[in-house]
């Protein structure tokens, strides 16, 4: 049977796609799981339920790890976040994948990259189509879940939010409903060469996220709402790559202009439930920032 490669298997989504393979498909053994660190990364993903997934390593920038496409016809797609030079790090793959055989691809996106063609994201997608494949974007909303991981520190030791965004909306989505979606479409026929965008059911300021996570958490988060400038430089202090901090600043300031509160029914739509709220997911991971 041809295998479906998870890309990034280990890591929010990743792990959210194969935990919700088994609601569309009871044959896990499908599965591929593409992973940076063998040694460290399998135990999360037989944690998530993948006890039948093969596991294999694979890196985008590693040529010798492509064989992960070997008998493979669809990959989920996720862009390393560090992997900002789309024609050196991450076309080759794409390459290599058109080669093995790979017949679709869905990429987590983002959302109205449509109208920003200098965001990886926009590169990643103009790659796909470039060379061929069936494809499905996901063109995701700010995630949830960079606050309990990315941002988790900040909240949890300084009981602030410090993001450039000023006060601008955002309608977050929960990972676990990107994860849902992407199995969804990876399963059952009808998705090919079409783009979904994937967003929750409100949209919030950060001041509004601050509250909801001070009532959830009982103790005062602020959002403290930096300049780009100041937030490019922490990036910088902190030991993010130069590249990194540069995507990062553009995206949240791109935020900032405004065009992240669009709120979409396709996540509603394909789940078939009202999408996970910021409120719930607060309270779902509330141990992270206490």
């Amino acid at each position: 049977m041809a295998k479906i490669l998870i890309t990034g298997a280990a890591g929010n989504v990743g792990l959210e796609v194969i935990r919700a393979f088994g609601d569309y498909t009871p044959d896990l053994s499908q599965l591929r799981a593409g992973v940076w660190d063998m040694e460290s990364e399998i135990g999360k993903i037989r944690a998530a339920g993948g006890a039948e997934v093969e596991c294999v390593r694979f890196d985008f920038t590693d040529p010798a790890t492509y064989s992960a496409f070997d008998g493979v016809r669809a990959v989920f797609l996720l862009r390393p976040p560090q992997l900002s030079n789309i024609a050196r790090d991450i076309e080759p793959a794409l390459d290599a994948a058109k080669a093995a055989g790979v017949e679709h691809v869905v990429f987590v996106s983002l959302v109205g990259v449509e109208e920003r063609p200098y965001v990886p994201h926009y590169k990643v997608e103009a790659a796909v189509k470039a060379r061929g494949f069936d494809w499905t974007f996901l063109r995701c909303s700010f995630f949830m879940q960079n606050l309990n991981t990315t941002h988790r520190e900040e909240i949890k030791t300084q009981g602030e939010i410090a993001l450039p965004v000023g006060r601008a909306k955002t309608s977050f989505i929960d990972v676990r409903d990107i994860g849902a979606v992407a199995a969804r479409v990876l399963t059952e026929p009808g998705h090919r060469n079409t783009a979904y965008t994937l967003t929750g059911s409100e949209a919030l300021d950060y001041d509004e996220a601050a509250a909801i996570l001070t009532g959830v958490l009982g103790r005062p988060i602020r959002y403290t709402n930096p300049h780009p400038v100041s937030f490019f430089a922490r990036q910088l202090n902190d030991g993010k790559p130069v590249s990194y901090a540069v995507v990062v600043t553009l995206l949240y300031t791109m935020t900032r202009a405004g065009g992240a509160d669009v709120i979409s029914a396709d996540a509603e739509r394909l789940l078939e439930r009202p999408p996970i709220t910021f409120r719930q997911y607060v309270e779902d991971y509330r141990a992270a920032w206490v």
